[in-house]
């Protein structure tokens, strides 16, 4: 595998961003005026998949990437329940909420290949280099 110098070049980082865009869509073509609260929540969790990715990335280590790359499956996972909880509310039809869980599945599932793949590693990262 190449080398990776930027989380912008990472394929989960890229994924997880084109699933945070759709979420903004959704939110954006939905009647969540109402629910301020709501719409913030999913936001933020949608968000916390990219940013975990990016923040882990950038602490040069891989044991801490890993973990982060942990909070951001767990985020993907939170994600899904506050698509079900929309769908509950009413603000999206079930294709919506079928079509958006399947993609954010496959997102946990890439994210869980790249930590298996991590974890697989002896590279202790740019940190750990010179110890």
């Amino acid at each position: 595998m190449a080398t990776i110098n930027n989380f912008e070049d990472l394929e989960i980082w890229q994924e997880a961003r084109r699933m945070y865009q759709k979420v903004l869509v959704l939110l954006n073509n939905t009647a969540l005026e109402k629910n301020l609260k709501f719409k913030n929540q999913i936001s933020e969790a949608a968000g916390s998949v990219m940013d975990n990715i990016a923040e882990g990335f950038e602490r040069d280590s891989r044991l801490e990437f890993i973990n982060f790359l942990s909070y951001s499956k767990g985020s993907a996972g939170e994600t899904r329940s506050q698509l079900y909880r929309g769908f509950d509310y009413g603000y999206w039809d079930d294709k919506t909420l079928n079509e958006m869980n399947a993609e954010y599945k496959s997102l946990a599932s890439h994210i869980a290949n790249f930590i298996k793949y991590l974890n697989s590693s002896n590279v202790k990262g740019q940190k750990f280099k010179d110890r």
